[in-house]
């Protein structure tokens, strides 16, 4: 029997386009979204959650910062109290001397300080400005004879709130120690003169 030389005919490609053009679009059609509204979740969003879990809101953060009041103006730019300046009716303020104190974010550990010398009259009314100028809190002054060396058996010379003023003790030589508290939490502070009551 003679072996037959017949080939297998091809078929022209362009008879598979049709078939292959439909699988494709089936396959692209897979891929993408679902039905309208069936969007597939990203687990990445907060929105996305897991069957059998409750989803949780993440609070947005607050539109003002927390109620903490800031320290005065006064406060900005120092590293230490503001001086203070003792003086009588008329006559010239002299600086205290600057004690234990705790300012914004330090402070002092200071003993107790014989003070500066200020001359004044007995029951002269005595004022304590700032400088710079300085909103007060509270303040209270309290005296001992210079003598001593600590407040022990310390007499009151008067406390209250907004700017120091109190009368000058009778004649002698006293430690004066004037306790200040700023507003704001700017912090507080203690100043000493020793006044020499004539």
């Amino acid at each position: 029997m003679p072996i037959s030389t017949h080939r297998p005919r091809s078929r022209p490609i362009h008879g598979w386009l049709p078939a292959i053009a439909v699988v494709g679009i089936l396959a692209i059609g897979g891929c993408g979204p679902g039905p309208a509204g069936s969007a597939v979740p990203d687990p990445a969003s907060p929105s996305a959650a897991t069957p059998g879990a409750s989803a949780t809101t993440v609070p947005a953060p607050s539109a003002s910062p927390s109620a903490v009041p800031a320290p005065s103006a006064s406060a900005a730019g120092l590293d230490a109290p503001p001086d203070a300046l003792l003086a009588a009716e008329g006559g010239d303020p002299v600086v205290g001397r600057l004690g234990t104190y705790i300012w914004l974010d330090s402070g002092s550990d200071a003993p107790w300080l014989p003070g500066a010398p200020i001359a004044v009259g007995a029951g002269e009314p005595l004022t304590v400005s700032f400088a710079p100028p300085s909103e007060i809190a509270t303040w209270a002054a309290r005296m001992v004879p210079a003598s001593a060396d600590g407040p022990d058996g310390a007499i009151s010379l008067g406390e209250g709130t907004g700017a120091p003023a109190f009368v000058a003790p009778d004649s002698g030589s006293w430690t004066v120690d004037l306790a200040v508290t700023f507003p704001a939490g700017a912090g507080s502070a203690h100043y000493f003169w020793r006044l020499d009551v004539g």
